[in-house]
């Protein structure tokens, strides 16, 4: 159970603390209701570029890294297709210090020409290094266009293009600032040796007079229902053949979420699932094989992938993997086997709440699914689960009209 207060400032910023006077640290988590599925498709890749520019520094804290490591203290960021996110954590006495830097950047971003290049200079090379230039690198760059034929998910979070990020433009980078980057779009955690009062004190010190801004209203296209199976087969310098195969499924706040979660974890989850036991350890037609869930705030994609043994064809090892599957759907799983991933995924929950870091995450995010009181109803949610259930999202989700497949081979 993770106990919170929550408070919304006159300007729209929603503000959760979680008191743990069991650690000498707090953190500040600030997440902005913003990430790739929001951005222009032709200008993607911006609400990562805009994550590197946040640490640019403020028209009033030109550097933003220094004065928190001198307060003993650390920060980060990550954006994805749905979110993006900034947290720091220093010595709870120190706290103020956190709300100084991060209201400073919301309210006044400093925006130079220089900033702008350097960052930019960033992100081309992270897109060369991480997406075109490693071993794998582009699978997804390969796999979002395949399973998605009109919703945004169908670029990465680093863009579809280097070309979009090498052409932005100042405006173009204000104008995102100017939509996404005010406190009616964000919410903050605050979490760790903190008490309410305090916290409240400083977010209407800190926060309270930044102008609230408007939050942007979204229209995104939702995917059309798959009807017919996709495939890809490219060719690349790698040490060995990959196969992935993945289906549409639900969004992370829909009621079956937690028992396609589970399915994945029947089928891909370690070294007492299926696929490990049958496919790895038993006929050995994988290196590896996996399976899980994207998680998305909208429908996401139910995922498998692996790696395959020298001398198995694709056509093989795809029939293996069909093969599991329509076992789960023809036979169902044990109360056993149920009973074990239940146990899993409770027990990965509770490790990564230990830190105080980490709930404050989980808070801001079950916070934008709509209530951030949903993380302390997922454990029920995984035990409400049934085998029943199971076979049946396997019945639903996992069948070839709703499959994209990418066989993505080791040159010769």
């Amino acid at each position: 159970m993770i106990h919170f207060n929550r408070f919304v400032l006159p300007n729209g910023l929603r503000v959760l603390v979680h008191e743990d006077a069991s650690t000498p640290m707090a953190c500040i988590n600030i997440l902005y209701d913003v990430g790739a599925r929001d951005e222009d498709p032709e200008r993607t890749g911006f609400a990562h570029l805009f994550e590197h520019l946040m640490f640019g520094g403020s028209v009033n804290i030109p550097n933003y890294d220094a004065p928190i490591q001198q307060a003993g203290g650390e920060n980060n960021a990550f954006t994805n297709n749905d979110i993006t996110n900034y947290y720091l954590s220093l010595p709870a006495q120190n706290l103020e210090i956190g709300f100084w830097l991060e209201s400073d950047r919301m309210l006044s971003l400093a925006f130079s020409e220089k900033s702008l290049e350097v960052q930019r200079n960033v992100v081309i090379e992270e897109f060369k290094q991480r997406y075109l230039n490693q071993p794998y690198g582009d699978e997804w760059l390969l796999l979002r266009p395949l399973a998605y034929t009109t919703h945004p998910y169908r670029w990465a979070t680093i863009g579809k293009e280097i070309k979009h990020i090498e052409e932005a433009k100042m405006e173009d980078v204000k104008d995102f600032f100017r939509r996404f980057y005010c406190p009616a779009n964000a919410i903050m955690v605050v979490a760790g040796n903190v008490n309410t009062e305090n916290v409240k004190a400083l977010a209407e010190k800190w926060f309270a007079p930044i102008p609230s801004g408007t939050k942007p209203t979204r229209n995104i296209p939702a995917e059309p229902h798959q009807t017919e199976s996709r495939f890809l087969r490219v060719e690349r310098d790698v040490p060995a053949n990959a196969i992935h195969k993945v289906f549409h499924m639900v969004a992370r706040n829909d009621a079956r979420y937690n028992a396609q979660d589970l399915l994945s974890d029947v089928l891909g989850r370690g070294t007492s699932s299926r696929f490990y036991r049958n496919l790895i350890q038993g006929k050995t037609l994988f290196k590896d094989l996996s399976a899980y869930v994207s998680g998305n705030a909208d429908p996401g994609l139910f995922v498998i992938s692996g790696k395959l043994k020298e001398g198995i064809s694709f056509e093989d090892a795809d029939a293996a993997i069909c093969a599991e599957i329509d076992a789960v759907i023809q036979e169902g799983v044990s109360a056993d086997e149920l009973e074990k991933v239940k146990n899993k995924a409770e027990s990965t929950m509770v490790f990564g709440e230990m830190g105080a870091l980490n709930k404050a995450m989980n808070l801001a995010f079950a916070e934008l699914m709509g209530d951030a009181n949903l993380v302390n109803l997922e454990q029920e949610r995984i035990r409400a689960v049934t085998a029943e259930a199971i076979q049946r999202e396997a019945a639903d989700v996992l069948n070839p009209t709703n499959c994209s497949t990418l066989y993505y081979a080791a040159k010769a």
